[in-house]
């Protein structure tokens, strides 16, 4: 409904009311797509994929909790929050918070269980950026990335094929989507201290991985990846459990508010 909504939108912007019934049509024909896609996709293989994520994440992000030495408060708050997020039923909740522990633990190995998970989920480029921005967002929990959660998060990236030049790139842009992440500017400007816009602008363009100096055909092009990236009838129709998909939209939401600041900087 809201993909129909939204091309009918932009159809009437562009062509007024012909394009209204464009765009109609259009975002008709794109949802239908989508769920003729997901309906594809074997049963079977869908549920070995979400089995394999959902295994995959939690030990991975309880590694990267205690690969400083430590698991913070912040760490633990941070996955308590994606838990709620994904509103996991109680036997998930609890089975979640034990494949957290396992990870946690000093004799984890992470290779092994991360060449599974390209064995099941290798070929689904948008599957992998899915649990890499989990595990970037986990080692951000406490405000910074520390060297050892860096180094860890490296080696998991190369191993899922990303290379390092990649890698600094979403850690960049994850870092200033975090600015974004529950109204951060919106909630300072209500407060006692004054949003400064250009501190938001600069965040802004950090969050889509650009550059002030972008145009604004390569800034199109970098929200509409990131978009597509996180959106989340696509990752659905690639077998993402529905729980990390809730957590998804929510980023998608971030992206969004991003490019809105930049938009609105570029029309003044």
């Amino acid at each position: 409904m809201i993909i129909r909504i939204v091309c009918a939108v932009l159809g009437a912007k562009l062509w007024g009311g012909w394009g209204l019934i464009a765009g109609l049509v259009a975002g008709h024909f794109i949802v239908k797509g989508l769920l003729t896609r997901r309906r594809r996709l074997d049963p079977l293989v869908r549920q070995k994929i979400e089995t394999t994520v959902f295994g995959t994440a939690f030990p991975l992000m309880g590694y990267l909790a205690k690969v400083d030495g430590r698991v913070s408060e912040q760490e633990v708050q941070a996955t308590e929050q994606l838990m709620a997020s994904m509103r996991l039923s109680p036997e998930q909740r609890k089975e979640a918070i034990h494949l957290f522990k396992g990870g946690a633990q000093s004799e984890f190995n992470p290779e092994p269980l991360v060449s599974h998970f390209l064995t099941v989920c290798g070929q689904y480029i948008d599957i992998k950026q899915i649990l890499l921005a989990y595990l970037i967002a986990i080692a951000l929990a406490d405000g910074t990335v520390h060297d050892a959660e860096k180094q860890a998060l490296q080696k998991i990236a190369a191993q899922l094929g990303f290379s390092a030049f990649l890698f600094e790139r979403m850690l960049k842009a994850a870092e200033a989507q975090q600015r974004f992440r529950g109204g951060y500017y919106r909630s300072r400007a209500g407060g006692t201290q004054a949003p400064n816009a250009a501190e938001e602008l600069t965040g802004a363009y950090q969050a889509l991985g650009l550059e002030p100096s972008a145009t604004d055909s390569e800034l199109k092009k970098a929200y509409r990846k990131l978009m597509s990236q996180y959106h989340p009838d696509k990752l659905a129709g690639q077998g993402i459990p529905d729980e990390m998909i809730k957590v998804a939209t929510e980023r998608s939401q971030e992206i969004q508010a991003a490019y809105d600041v930049v938009k609105k900087s570029r029309k003044g």
